[in-house]
């Protein structure tokens, strides 16, 4: 019978909305790409991300406007690591899946 006293007052869940991860990793991204877009006259969208959580992992869907002429297989594995990376490293919840998909290129600007 002590030995269920002492056990202590049990402990809830906290869930967190998807929009939530859904953020950590848009500023993950952001922070990623700000110096490629950094040296550029003219200035991509926001990126958006989409993320879903389901039996604990998460599923995150990136929206990017990346910079061209670029490397961009190069910034889409950026943006993927920084975004997987975040979203663990706050959360703690395991990504097991991060796609990327390039919405729009903008070209350097014309002299």
């Amino acid at each position: 019978m002590a030995a269920a006293a002492t056990a202590g007052p049990r402990r809830g869940r906290l869930r967190m909305a998807d929009r939530v991860y859904a953020r950590l990793a848009e500023q993950a991204v952001r922070q990623a790409l700000a110096e490629t877009w950094a040296a550029r006259a003219v200035r991509g969208v926001p990126p958006r991300a989409t993320v879903l959580v389901v039996g604990g992992t998460a599923r995150i869907t990136l929206h990017l406007e990346l910079p061209y002429p670029a490397d961009l297989a190069e910034l889409s594995r950026k943006a993927r690591h920084a975004a997987a990376d975040q979203v663990v490293a706050l959360t703690g919840t395991p990504v097991v899946e991060v796609s990327v998909l390039v919405e729009r290129l903008a070209p350097a600007a014309l002299r």
